[in-house]
């Protein structure tokens, strides 16, 4: 007891601080999203979150190679597909051709030792914004999950090495895991987003995507039927447990900052690695604040990064990836 005992000897410089600090945040904890779009030497900056882009597959490749040269080693792909292409089956998600079959080519072209997972959904391929099928005013699980199954083994065939189901349908993920053993892709990991929540900090990233629901008559105007009540705890902990009985090998909270409680929650229930997606709205929120002056932007982001990891994640899917790697100097 004090005075024998004073808590403030291991804080008395920045060397014992270093010394004895309980949670590091590396390089190799990130998992970088990446937009892809179509064109050629596209690089188009999304307003709602500055300084990060729309790329083409040209300036993907010189992305993902740069990326690997700063020590970020994995990337999670999501691609904007044109209105055309889009219809309420997502059946363009399963063109062997399409966007995310050229962008996982052409990451593992670009650098096949970057470990690259995909992001498996209906709403950018959707016409209606939602992750599923929609029939008669509701989301359609099975049916959904079904074309996500076909749509993860599309991916594996063009290469990637793991899929992350977003959808949140009942079921997916062993529907996926069967799929994948019956192609025989056996090693094809799942990334399930098992407690991802119905929440406000996604709309810079729908923006990026063109993903959001329409508002339309005889379609939800919000993905609430699926996504997580942000009031409940324990069932994150039921959905996580349930992905893994079928077969999940990671298993994701998103978002994250509002979110820390479900991270420490599963870490403690859970065996498998536990990823936490840091979402759009959270970086878009430093980089405002940061903009006008109002707060330290390296010193917030890192702040955030460190209690994302401290919480329990073993991966951070995060836009600040960069950012993290350039305070290293």
């Amino acid at each position: 007891m004090y005075p024998l005992i004073r808590n403030r000897r291991l804080r008395a410089s920045e060397s014992i601080r270093r010394l004895v600090c309980e949670t590091i945040v590396t390089p190799d904890d990130f998992l970088v999203p990446l937009f892809v779009t179509e064109g050629k030497g596209v690089k188009e900056e999304i307003p709602s979150m500055p300084n990060y882009f729309r790329l083409s597959l040209d300036q993907l490749e010189k992305e993902v190679k740069e990326l690997w040269k700063m020590g970020l080693c994995s990337v999670l792909l999501f691609v904007k597909v044109d209105d055309k292409l889009k219809d309420n089956k997502g059946t363009e998600a399963l063109n062997p051709n399409g966007l995310m079959q050229r962008a996982i080519k052409t990451v593992k072209n670009a650098c096949p030792q970057m470990l690259v997972m995909t992001d498996v959904a209906l709403d950018p391929f959707s016409s209606y914004g939602h992750d599923g099928i929609v029939a008669e005013g509701q989301i359609l699980n099975d049916e959904t999950a079904e074309v996500l199954a076909e749509m993860s083994v599309s991916h594996a065939q063009a290469g990637a090495d793991f899929v992350a189901p977003s959808d949140m349908m009942d079921g997916r993920i062993l529907t996926i895991r069967e799929a994948l053993e019956d192609e025989g892709f056996i090693n094809t990991g799942i990334m399930a987003y098992s407690a991802k929540y119905a929440s406000a900090f996604y709309g810079p990233f729908r923006d990026a995507l063109d993903s959001a629901p329409v508002d339309i008559a005889n379609v939800p105007k919000d993905k609430k039927t699926y996504q997580m009540d942000y009031s409940n705890r324990y069932e994150a902990i039921r959905e996580t447990q349930l992905d893994i009985d079928e077969g999940a090998d990671i298993v994701m909270v998103k978002p994250g900052l509002c979110y820390l409680d479900i991270v420490r929650e599963i870490r403690n229930e859970v065996d498998v690695p536990v990823a936490v997606y840091q979402v759009s709205g959270e970086y878009a929120m430093v980089k405002a604040a940061a903009e006008k002056g109002w707060l330290d932007h390296d010193a917030v982001m890192l702040e955030q990064l460190t209690a994302i990891k401290r919480a329990g994640a073993n991966i951070i899917a995060s836009y600040f990836a960069k950012d993290f790697i350039r305070t290293l100097g």
